[in-house]
């Protein structure tokens, strides 16, 4: 009987823990099995079994445009049966199975909601989230708008925000009926958002980008 061969290799999912992000090689297809060993402190996502290192710690600015973002949304949402999460979180997109060998994309949104509770679990979201959010940094732009943007765009993510730091504004990306994200204008200062996933909820971009400079 012939060898039996897969398109791309997979490394052998063991129990010993990988503690120097050195260890890895990047020429490998890794699950989120393998990635639930690996202790080293930098923080990784998978994108179809490929490692992407992402930047260090937020800066100040990141993370004071993140609170802001967070804020309104978890007054907006208390009492209701969504839920909202902030990274570090992973959110596992399975194609088929969910079980950890089978899943190889792993991504650590900004700011996520999640509408349907079946899809949490101890160790984060397992399946699209209704609304992500990512903030973009120096050097994590490109990631952002190409490779997350195809992610979230396959697996149904119904809204995705991307907030610009640095032009203060957002663009908002809308799931249409044959699953594909339609953009909305840029929103620059002086101006509000609205979201089609949290009927009702209103945001002002002067707040968003309050005391950054």
């Amino acid at each position: 009987m012939a060898k039996k061969t897969v398109p791309y290799p997979i490394p052998d999912e063991i129990d010993e823990p990988v503690k120097q992000f050195n260890e890895l090689d990047a020429s490998l297809t890794y699950s989120y099995a393998s990635y639930l060993n690996w202790l080293f402190p930098e923080r990784v996502e998978l994108i179809a079994g490929k490692i992407f290192k992402m930047s260090p710690a937020p800066s100040r600015i990141h993370q004071t445009v993140s609170i802001n973002l967070l804020k309104p949304i978890i007054n907006f949402l208390d009492g209701k049966p969504c839920k909202v999460y902030a990274a570090p979180f992973d959110v596992r997109f399975p194609k088929e199975s969910k079980a950890d060998k089978d899943v190889f994309t792993v991504l650590q949104p900004d700011i996520c909601v999640i509408c349907d509770k079946s899809k949490l679990d101890a160790r984060g979201c397992i399946g699209a989230p209704d609304l992500v959010v990512e903030i973009l940094s120096p050097g994590n732009t490109r990631m952002e708008l190409l490779n997350k943007y195809r992610v979230y765009e396959e697996f149904g993510v119904k809204e995705y925000w991307v907030v610009s730091q640095s032009d203060q504004s957002i663009l908002i990306y809308t799931l249409n009926e044959e699953g594909k994200f339609i953009p909305s204008k840029i929103f620059t200062l002086s101006e509000k958002i609205t979201s089609s996933v949290l009927p009702g909820f209103e945001l002002a971009l002067d707040d968003v980008f309050d005391d950054i400079d």
